[in-house]
């Protein structure tokens, strides 16, 4: 019932939802490497144009590293781009990483649909590590998996920052791995 409320309209709810789905996904171990995004990206976008749904923490080590760079927010901070700008962006990218806060705010459709053909990585902490994804176009899941379960309960308990969450490990599952 709670993953339902993931198409409510109210982000609370719908990030409530994203998380029982998240909740339920059974961990596919032999699938996932170790990793983060920026190493993911660093491999498909090196040398090319790279648009980012989202400013992550990273994106200054990726800007020398690409041709063009373009970070999109719906809160644009210096250097960032309005979200109203995705359609003016994305067709000219080689690689898309999209937020998976995409999910709650239920922008990823209209996101995924102007990276149709491109390289596109789905990351953050809320990523459903769920090869699901790959059938609409999603090359790469960049995201979180608690290997510690009483550590992330206790840092969530003490309203640890998630870059300082004990307990978990960053990891992607590719689409190019899966088949």
């Amino acid at each position: 019932e709670l993953a339902q409320w993931a198409h409510r309209p109210d982000l609370i709810d719908a990030g409530i939802g994203v998380a029982a789905i998240n909740s339920l996904i059974k961990p596919q171990w032999e699938h996932y490497t170790k990793g983060n995004a920026l190493q993911i990206i660093l491999e498909e976008g090196t040398g090319k144009n790279v648009t980012v749904v989202g400013h992550f923490p990273f994106l200054g080590r990726l800007r020398s590293k690409v041709r063009n760079l373009w970070i999109l927010e719906l809160q644009p901070g210096v250097g960032d781009l309005p979200a109203s700008e995705a359609e003016r962006v994305i067709p000219q990218s080689d690689v898309v990483a999209i937020t998976a806060t995409s999910l709650i705010n239920h922008t990823l459709d209209g996101l995924l649909e102007l990276a149709r053909g491109r390289y596109v990585i789905l990351l953050g902490p809320t990523v459903p590590m769920s090869p699901v994804l790959f059938d609409y176009g999603v090359s790469a899941l960049c995201g979180s998996i608690v290997v510690d379960p009483d550590a992330a309960l206790r840092s969530v308990s003490e309203a640890v920052s998630f870059r300082y969450l004990e307990g978990l490990e960053a990891v992607n599952m590719l689409s190019s791995q899966w088949n």
